[in-house]
């Protein structure tokens, strides 16, 4: 069970990480809260924002204030597995023998940035698949670990779709949040300009070390849920398939597919955290409901009538958890 100084010293480091961010990252808090928190939980990011918002800029920036080591894939479509995994390739020995060694890609990092990850074929696609869930890869056979900790941050732009490769729905579900990175504000923008204008330089510090973020992961995971919240988190998953025991009137008008059973763990772990944040020491009914959206955008599947309307997943979103608020709560 965690401690009151175990809470306090989390309190502390989550300060400072965002005190740091800030320095480089203008504005985008919801953004950077939502990455936070799913890195402290053990998740993997989806940042979806047309180009030039610093998608790229926050990644790099939270590598250096977690100190971790930072690698940037850029998918293309001539982008091959062994390119992102590594390869075995032929070396001669000291005895003249010639041999396999491993050649490792750059997935053996801490943090990767999977940059526009919808323009790779779904064949290489798939080579982050094991490491995204397991933190291993597999290459002729042999698996090998990834070091800890371990994080994806793929980012998609919603609007160029030519030459794209919509990513699978195995692939969305390891994904703990999907989040939407905003134009920024004129306010904001003039921040920016001003920023960049006297330096290009990132100035952000190192504010929390890779075995601290560990510990505030053990810390988060040892926060009580209670019943009720527990059960009204499974609830809230199970309403967003169309045919199940508590589907909403929504879910059976608008969802073809509902969200997986790692939807529920992510709202959970990752309301474990946001409580912490908040300085509670108890997940609350409204954590559930605030990380929703981001669990929930990229899970569910809205058949054509929800299209025809116009709807998007967070409008149907509003709408479940309206219906599941009022009959569970």
């Amino acid at each position: 069970m965690a401690t009151e100084k175990d809470i306090e010293q989390f309190s502390v480091q989550c300060e400072n990480i965002f005190t740091q961010v800030a320095r480089d990252v203008i504005g985008q808090k919801e953004v950077v809260e939502g990455t936070i928190i799913a890195m402290i939980a053990g998740g993997n990011v989806l940042l979806e924002g047309v180009p030039g918002v610093g998608k790229t800029r926050l990644v790099r920036t939270l590598g250096r204030v977690f100190d971790l080591p930072f690698k940037r894939i850029q998918f293309t479509p001539d982008l091959m597995p062994a390119d992102v995994t590594g390869t075995n390739i032929i070396v001669k020995g000291e005895d003249g023998n010639s041999k396999f060694q491993f050649q490792p890609g750059p997935i053996f990092s801490s943090i990767i940035l999977a940059d526009e990850i919808n323009r790779a074929t779904p064949k290489t696609q798939s080579a982050l698949l094991e490491a995204m869930q397991e933190h291993t890869v597999t290459v002729m056979g042999e698996s090998r670990k990834l070091s800890e900790p371990f994080f994806v941050l793929a980012t998609q732009n919603p609007i160029e779709q030519d030459g794209t490769y919509p990513l699978p729905e195995a692939q969305m579900d390891r994904f703990m949040f999907k989040l939407i990175v905003p134009d920024p504000s004129v306010d904001e923008l003039m921040d920016i300009v001003s920023l960049t204008q006297k330096t290009m330089e990132e100035v952000a510090d190192c504010a929390c070390t890779g075995e601290e973020l560990l510990r505030m992961r053990a810390t988060a995971n040892q926060i009580p849920v209670a019943q009720d919240v527990l059960k009204y988190t499974m609830i809230l998953t199970s309403a967003t398939h169309p045919i199940s025991e508590v589907s909403t009137a929504t879910a059976k008008q608008y969802i073809r597919v509902g969200a997986s059973p790692r939807a529920g763990q992510a709202l959970i772990s990752a309301g474990k955290v946001k409580a912490l944040i908040k300085g509670r020491f108890n997940v609350a009914y409204s954590d559930i409901e605030e990380l929703a959206y981001p669990v929930l955008r990229h899970r569910i599947k809205l058949n054509f009538e929800a299209i025809a309307e116009g709807l998007t997943a967070d409008d149907v979103i509003k709408k479940v958890l309206e219906e599941v608020s009022k009959k569970y709560r």
